[in-house]
């Protein structure tokens, strides 16, 4: 299988998204793919935010399972169809801090069966989280989700070769898989992913963006390896900075 790259993009702004986007297409051809998660500090949606990366890119929106009201129609598979987006990523989503949003007690699994079922010509990917469970019941998480009709993962990201190394022995076969990564150069974005994801860091962790580029690297190459996907998300960095000469 060819190794197909995606940056993962934040829609904060709709005109900071599209100039994102051009400078991916002029910088990065080896970048085939967009991924953009929907979160709900900002107004564009996932799938919006796709829209504005196609026809120069594949496109998979993240789709929040506790979002959709399981008596209405899905809102976003007429603009799918609209702009040719033919994959999703389906996470369960966290509770807003919002109260005023309205969620719906639909986890990722009830969602996957939805998505098979109403609109089965989308490729759905579920998610890999390497530190919210052990891996025995992750490694079952997985099967659940592609019993109910996913065709692989987007994991969580990873900073450490040997973790992704432990997982992909996991990982079912003939299950595709998206390994990500991304960039911690503060002690802020440090301390954000392990209280809030749980992640585990290597003893030889360094804040250095060039350490953090090396760790790219190695990452992309564990994916070629395999014949598997990566998708990388930078923060508060530029992504030229953070990926040239890699990419």
């Amino acid at each position: 299988m060819t190794t197909r790259i995606s940056l993962e993009l934040i829609p904060r702004t709709r005109s900071g998204l599209r100039a994102e986007l051009e400078e991916v297409k002029q910088t990065f051809p080896g970048v085939d793919t967009i991924n953009v998660p929907d979160l709900a500090r900002f107004s564009t949606r996932s799938w919006e935010g796709c829209a504005f990366a196609r026809p120069h890119f594949r496109a998979i929106p993240h789709i929040r399972a506790i979002d959709l009201n399981p008596k209405e129609p899905l809102p976003m598979a007429e603009p799918l169809a609209a702009h040719g987006i033919e994959e999703v990523l389906i996470v369960t989503g966290d509770a807003p801090s919002d109260m005023n949003r309205r969620v719906y007690n639909v986890d990722a699994e009830q969602a996957i069966r939805r998505f098979a079922r109403e609109l089965p010509h989308v490729k759905v990917y579920a998610g890999i989280d390497p530190y919210r469970q052990s891996l025995a019941r992750e490694r079952d998480y997985m099967e659940r989700k592609l019993e109910a009709g996913a065709v692989g993962f987007f994991t969580q990201p990873f900073f450490d070769l040997r973790l992704m190394d432990a997982y992909a022995d996991l990982v079912p076969d003939g299950a595709e898989v998206w390994w990500g990564v991304t960039n911690v150069t503060t002690e802020g974005s440090m301390t954000y992913w392990a209280t809030r994801n749980a992640a585990v860091y290597p003893r030889h962790f360094d804040l250095s963006l060039e350490w953090n580029r090396r760790l790219a690297a190695g990452a992309l190459q564990f994916a070629r390896d395999r014949g598997q996907h990566m998708y990388f998300q930078p923060i508060r960095t530029k992504v030229v900075d953070y990926l040239g000469g890699i990419l």
